[in-house]
Parts: structure tokens; sequence; C-alpha cells
């Protein structure tokens, strides 16, 4: 977030729409709160695990296509844990 010049109105805003893509692959019933606070959390888990790897995202389409990865990532593990 802070290296790709996405400001923090932005990252919520995109955050809630990967959030919500997120819920409508994984076929969760969030609410838009928690969608936002998925994409957000999402987004940087992703970053995070694609940096181990050697892959960056820069931009918005790529904050919106790691915090997707990212919260799908967040709903099967707490779905693993819940279960």
């Amino acid at each position: 977030m802070d290296e790709t010049g996405i400001g923090w109105i932005a990252a919520i805003i995109i955050g809630g729409l990967a959030g919500w893509i997120a819920s409508m692959v994984m076929k969760s019933d969030t609410g838009i709160f928690l969608n936002i606070i998925l994409g957000i959390v999402g987004a940087a888990i992703a970053s995070f695990i694609f940096g181990l790897l050697g892959v960056s995202f820069g931009g918005w389409l790529g904050y919106l296509i790691a915090g997707i990865i990212g919260a799908c990532i967040l709903v099967w593990g707490y779905r693993a844990v819940k279960s």
C-alpha cells in the first residue's frame, strides 16, 4: 500500500471490492464491513506471500488481485479452523 501510492481511502474501496469478490467466489455471506477488512488484510497477506516468492503486484489492479487472493485464503482458513 505504501510503495504503490495507494491512499487509505482507495485501499478501503479496493479492499471492499476485493472482499466482496472473494465472498462471491468462496460463497460466504459476509457483510460490507467484513468484506473491507478481508480485502485489506488479505491484500497485505497475499502481498507478503507473493513477495517471499519473488512476485510483486503494483498499482490498483495488483492490489485488487492480491486482495481477492488473500481474502479467499482468509475465508478458507476461517472455515478450516471453524470445522
